[in-house]
């Protein structure tokens, strides 16, 4: 084996600068909230034609079957009624959350794209199918082809990007900025914001989570339903006491929280997103934002990270 050249200025490495979260200054919320809560619907549209980018249920014979109806069937479920049960939870409670979207279901499923737009929901560019981006021969292509899909829908260019399952290639980054967005949600490595280096100018790398994510936490890892909510309310509760305190850890917080209309919109979980919304909103420490809302709040802070 040879070494990796770490000479590569595309290398994760080299476009994210390490620096310890205690070494960093101590930031400060609008309002003097401490933890900004920046919720992320996942609407997705799974072409028939190619495996499905998550299963539910194992073909009979343990084998991949094409055409897969029945993982597509689940995921249909999510957005014929999850997709619905959603809009109305956040609706109910005034939070507009960040929309992740495939730039084809603005075509596939027009009224979900409507919908979400009419309520105020920030659009954030999620590849054009739900395909992993390495598979992607033309990057530039399939980002614009992505971003011109979401400006006929709301008549602006979106300002984040979010990997199909999370997935970057070395080169995404400078691609992203070449289209002009501002923010991107693949890096999970901070609980605060940081800048990523591209050719172009510097992304803002935000806060998603792979862990409060109910793909991984109850479609995967397959842990009680429940989980989602106890394990999202401690990390609340830490990431408060962090930001108010006055060790080396203090200062904003910024608290990501991913869910999909197929898992958590179906009937015995949609309950579970309405009790976590409802613990939030009660207390006085946090900040609902999209993501627009937090880039322009931490570049205003002048934090060079």
């Amino acid at each position: 084996m040879t070494d990796p050249d770490f000479s590569d200025s595309r290398r994760p490495e080299r476009r994210l600068a390490y620096r310890a979260a205690i070494d960093r200054p101590r930031l400060v919320l609008p309002g003097g909230k401490h933890v900004a809560i920046w919720p992320v619907v996942n609407v997705e549209h799974w072409l028939i034609d190619n495996p499905m980018p998550r299963q539910i249920l194992v073909a009979p014979t343990g084998a991949p079957l094409l055409p897969d109806l029945a993982n597509w069937g689940w995921h249909e479920y999510g957005m014929r009624v999850g997709f619905w049960r959603f809009l109305a939870a956040f609706a109910a409670r005034g939070i507009r959350p960040t929309l992740s979207i495939n730039g084809s279901v603005c075509e596939a499923y027009p009224h979900v794209a409507q919908a979400a737009h009419a309520a105020g929901w920030e659009f954030m560019g999620h590849g054009f199918y739900q395909v992993p981006t390495h598979r992607i021969t033309d990057e530039p292509a399939m980002i614009a082809r992505t971003l011109g899909a979401i400006r006929a829908v709301t008549g602006a260019n979106p300002r984040g990007w979010l990997g199909p399952g999370l997935t970057e290639t070395l080169d995404t980054p400078d691609h992203l900025a070449a289209a002009g967005l501002d923010y991107v949600g693949d890096w999970v490595v901070d609980d605060r914001p940081c800048r990523i280096a591209t050719a172009a100018h510097p992304l803002i790398a935000l806060p998603y989570s792979v862990e409060l994510n109910d793909i991984p936490l109850l479609a995967i890892q397959h842990h009680r339903a429940d989980e989602f909510v106890d394990r999202a309310l401690t990390q609340v509760a830490r990431l408060a006491a962090e930001a108010a305190g006055d060790g080396p850890l203090g200062g904003a917080k910024v608290m990501g929280v991913a869910i999909h209309p197929y898992i958590t919109g179906v009937p015995h979980r949609i309950g579970l997103l309405e009790r976590l919304l409802d613990a939030l909103l009660a207390r006085d420490d946090v900040w609902f934002a999209q993501g627009g809302d937090l880039v322009d709040w931490y570049r205003e802070t002048g934090d060079e990270a």
